[in-house]
């Protein structure tokens, strides 16, 4: 593996939890892919031909994902076993599980919340790893000229979001805290591209979203 995330810090350090993160990744795909290839003993010629190339779910917003992409990384590691690798993107993380549920990937990266959200809907998947989460990648934002300024304030306002989503938690324990439900606002449920475009055109009154659109 390039040490591209290993020569800022001195041997003796813990290692990061990125570093962590990229071994993790690694494995967890070796492992697929292994068990793809053992399926391979007992699959059709022409089914396994077909199962020789790993289907990994990502977004954007999955940057350690991205970065893995762009290096060649994990082909690199799985070329020996004769898999071949299809990085096939979604705009968010319940798309992403869809994908997953009906057979478009074998494995994915999302948010800790949308597989809650999926499984509540009968979605069925095992979780295979995960990494610690983080919080401050997501925010409630409005314009700088906005009359909102709490979240008391979005009462009765139009609100976008990803359904489904980690925001969709954020807002949702939010607008407890302000003494509000769900229903008391307006939610316009769209994806993080269609979202931007309503909040910069403010055909919303805020938009919940995470990195790196925010």
């Amino acid at each position: 593996m390039p040490p591209i995330l290993t020569d800022h810090f001195p041997a003796a350090r813990p290692r990061s939890r990125v570093q962590v993160f990229i071994d993790l990744l690694v494995a967890v795909v070796l492992v697929a892919a292994i068990a793809l290839v053992s399926s391979f003993l007992v699959a059709t010629s022409a089914h396994a031909q077909a199962a020789r190339e790993l289907r990994i779910g990502y977004q954007k917003s999955a940057s350690l994902f991205v970065l893995q992409k762009a290096q060649g990384t994990l082909e690199k590691q799985l070329a020996p076993l004769g898999v071949g690798v299809k990085w096939v993107e979604f705009p968010a993380g319940p798309q992403l599980l869809e994908g997953l549920n009906v057979g478009a990937v074998d494995v994915g990266y999302v948010g800790e919340a949308p597989p809650i959200f999926a499984q509540a809907a009968g979605a069925k998947f095992v979780y295979i790893g995960f990494d610690p989460a983080a919080p401050r990648a997501e925010a409630i934002l409005v314009t700088k000229d906005s009359p909102i300024r709490s979240v008391a304030d979005l009462k009765g306002k139009k609100v976008a979001l990803n359904k489904g989503s980690n925001v969709h938690f954020l807002l949702v324990k939010q607008l407890e805290k302000a003494g509000l439900k769900l229903g008391d606002i307006q939610p316009v449920y769209l994806a993080p591209a269609d979202g931007r475009a309503a909040f910069e055109s403010k055909a919303v009154d805020a938009w919940v979203i995470w990195d790196p659109f925010q």
